[in-house]
């Protein structure tokens, strides 16, 4: 049978070299050193062999060049291919083109089996669902961002007509077409603005028009879709990014499956919105050509480019198309009774069981909850200075937007402070939590926190905890790294993670930062000079002068709840799987405390200060202190600098010349500070001021330098004097929590047994009478 080719003319044979024509090309096969003149051909052609085998193409992925981000190589693959719909069956039949130095494209991998039955001939490409075109070649003039290195975008789409978005221009082809007119554009766009696929690169005028361009390609396709998260500039609040993701996003309501399919644009600083992040992948059916019959909705810009950033928009609703006035709650309403009849219960068992509600002020509709039992709570007295709001659930498809707030206990174990179901991720979700928090631990404000960087959570903690350094999540620094280092040479990369990471003072960074911009040209650049200007919230230098209870800078924060709470938590088991990992916890945390009372370290030197050290400190932080002194044999120590009572002293490795710190020392009163700020990051005198002490003789460290947080009885101690600087009404919430958790444990050892019972009751009664206290 010989059907007629659709695939180009121009295939040159390598073992032949004999061109062919479009008739007598048609029983040509796919094979490794078959070229072409562009991509454009190689799909052709592989659409043509697989009309007659009996499969259907999709245009698969394609790789760019790391050094001017042009495209370099394609892939066709089968319709097959895949899981993302019921049709797919994960057949791995391909061919993979590679661009030459020549500009042809050469076949260099080809896979041909199928792992399903093939049809008969005739059949047609089957691309990433896209709109319905009537045949005219065209290719798409697109501006990339002027800050980065220039990219080609290949067309993806078939040689058919287009009608873009406003901002866009079509240029002839082959059909001798000329650039289309703007009243013709307008004419266009009133037709549900139809025209390619989404990609990475692709401009847009306004974000109004990236919306309507995604409701329309979301129309052809089969899906709907939803406005999604919004970042705003810390500098002036605008609008830098926006995400449309389809209706089916998370898992809020019944009908939505976490489906992650999203459009995401940026602002340029030209005022212009690209394209940067996609997913085209849905985990549904889909049903393409479904109109709109409320037609297409215009969203209107605000006064940053942007689009409206409070009220929450569903798009493609087929007539409920309108403004949610409410703010939309991602809680299932099937969480609320089952959550509520747990915190009733846990108050007859626990009487310092909190808990609190959030109402929605429009119509009194439950909202975001937060609890904490009477452990949690009075953790927060010891061990809230310096807390982690874990919000992991953003980083994926969580049925329960379940959020964490954990500090960390001087065996440096993370102590769990409190718990939240998020309703939104509004300002108002966010003060809310963070206010009711503030009460529930008695007004005790932490003086730092690692938080997400969004607009939101940072409004909040400022309100809520002013002067508390905030430090970002290190998963999302990572994640916006991966995301926009990417064009960047490996060069920039290794030098960036230098300057970031190995820079020991703010002038250093200061310095090393700009000398990296210039260096490479990117004072341009939109996102390298946003993170600069917040540097003081992520880079190790900036963060080294507060305190932070030695939660790691460069390392990630495990979830406090581990593996127990995912993402497939189903409900009826989130309440047994929260109290097991809370009590495995908790008894990782006894046993650490009974070994830091009857095991003891053994000394490796003969100074006094060891031994004071181990006395005092619980295991975990002694076994840190001890390797700062036992390190700092391994320096030398040179006054540079005495005027009065106050020295200054150069403490520097030996065989090592760059690593060198100053520590200042004042005499009168033993105070001392070193360049490092490891005292003042983590509580715990460093190797540096170590050394000079010991050259000074001083044999037992000031109890300025002890910090009771890390002390063996810090559980149950409490802040000892009013020269701590706490005030009254703080000092008195520590001895009651302090007392209330002493007796606690009273309770739980007394009924044991009966006879544990007794003497419990003894030793309780005989308290009684010391403090003037009679029945």
């Amino acid at each position: 049978m010989v059907a007629k080719s659709s695939y180009p003319v121009r295939i040159l044979h390598h073992n032949n070299g004999i061109s062919e024509d479009e008739e007598g090309g048609s029983g040509v096969e796919p094979y490794v050193g078959l070229e072409f003149d562009t991509a454009e051909e190689a799909r052709e052609f592989y659409n043509a062999y697989a009309a007659r085998t009996g499969f259907k193409v999709r245009t698969g992925q394609l790789y760019r060049s790391r050094t001017d981000g042009t495209v370099s190589s394609r892939r066709f693959v089968c319709s097959k291919e895949g899981f993302q719909l019921n049709s797919r069956t994960g057949c791995t039949a391909f061919i993979r083109v590679q661009r030459r130095d020549t500009g042809k494209w050469v076949l260099d991998q080809i896979q041909k089996e199928h792992n399903h039955e093939l049809g008969g001939e005739g059949s047609v490409e089957e691309t990433t669902p896209r709109p319905s075109r009537a045949p005219a070649p065209t290719k798409l003039g697109v501006t990339v961002n002027p800050h980065r290195p220039k990219m080609k975008v290949v067309d993806e789409s078939d040689r058919e007509t287009r009608s873009c978005p406003g901002g866009f221009k079509r240029f002839k082809g082959g059909g001798g077409e000329g650039e289309v007119s703007d009243d013709h554009h307008q004419t266009q766009q009133a037709k549900a603005v139809t025209g390619t696929e989404p990609y990475a690169g692709l401009e847009f005028g306004s974000a109004n028009e990236a919306c309507q361009f995604y409701q329309a390609y979301a129309e052809v396709v089969g899906f709907r879709v939803r406005i999604g998260q919004l970042f705003r500039s810390k500098v002036d609040g605008s609008i830098t990014s926006r995400r449309f993701v389809c209706s089916r996003e998370g898992f809020q309501h019944p009908s939505r499956m976490g489906c992650g399919a999203y459009m995401r644009i940026k602002r340029q600083d030209s005022g212009g919105w690209i394209v940067d992040r996609l997913n085209k992948d849905h985990n549904h059916d889909l049903e393409p050509g479904k109109k709109n019959d409320a037609g297409m909705k215009k969203i209107p810009d605000d006064g940053t480019g942007g689009l409206d950033s409070v009220d929450l928009i569903e798009l493609n609703d087929f007539g409920n198309n309108h403004i949610k006035k409410t703010r939309e709650n991602r809680i299932g309403k099937e969480w609320y009774p089952l959550l509520l009849d747990y915190f009733q219960s846990r108050q007859t068992e626990d009487m310092g069981f909190f808990y609190a509600v959030e109402l929605d002020v429009n119509n009194g509709s439950c909202m975001s909850i937060f609890w904490a039992d009477s452990r949690a709570r009075f953790a927060c007295s010891q061990f809230g200075d310096s807390v982690v709001f874990d919000t992991s659930y953003r980083k994926g498809s969580y049925s329960v937007p379940f959020a964490t707030i954990i500090g960390f206990n001087h065996h440096r174990q993370p102590v769990l402070l409190g718990c939240a179901m998020v309703a939104d991720e509004s300002k108002e979700a966010f003060l809310w939590l963070f206010q009711t928090w503030l009460r529930a631990m008695s007004g005790r404000r932490p003086r730092s926190i690692v938080a997400d960087q969004d607009l939101p959570i940072q409004q909040a903690l400022v309100q809520v905890f002013p002067g508390a350094h905030h430090r970002y999540s290190a998963w999302q620094i990572r994640e916006k790294e991966r995301e926009n280092l990417i064009p960047f040479p490996s060069e920039f990369k290794y030098e960036y993670e230098k300057c970031i990471y190995q820079t020991q003072t703010i002038v250093e960074f200061d310095s090393v930062w700009s000398a990296l911009i210039n260096k490479y040209g990117l004072r341009d650049d939109v996102w390298l000079r946003e993170i600069y200007e917040q540097r003081e919230n992520w880079v190790p230098a900036y963060l080294r002068a507060s305190f932070f209870a030695g939660i790691p800078i460069n390392g990630t924060i495990e979830p406090f709840f581990g593996a127990s709470l995912d993402a497939l938590t189903p409900l009826r088991e989130f309440i047994s799987r929260y109290e097991q990992a809370l009590e495995q916890r908790r008894e990782e945390e006894r046993k650490e405390d009974f070994n830091s009372y009857n095991l003891q370290p053994f000394l490796q030197t003969k100074e006094p200060v060891e031994e004071q050290c181990r006395r005092l400190y619980t295991l975990t932080v002694f076994r840190i202190f001890q390797n700062e002194l036992v390190q700092s044999y391994n320096y030398l120590c040179l006054k540079t600098y005495e005027e009065g009572a106050i020295s200054r002293f150069l403490v520097r490795k030996c065989g090592n010349e760059s690593e060198k710190h100053a520590v200042t020392f004042s005499a009168s009163n033993l105070n001392s500070s070193c360049s490092c700020q490891m005292f003042e990051h983590e509580g715990l005198l460093c190797r540096h001021i170590l050394k000079v002490f010991n050259l000074l003789d001083i044999r037992e460290l000031p109890s300025r330098y002890i910090l009771h947080r890390w002390t063996k009885n810090a559980e149950f101690g409490f802040v000892r004097d009013m020269e701590s600087g706490v005030s009254a009404q703080d000092l008195k919430a520590l001895m009651v929590w302090s007392l209330r958790e002493a007796a606690s444990k009273y309770i739980e050892f007394g009924t044991s047994s009966l006879e544990k019972y007794k003497l419990a009751y003894e030793i309780m009664r005989e308290g009684g009478k010391k403090l003037c206290w009679q029945r």
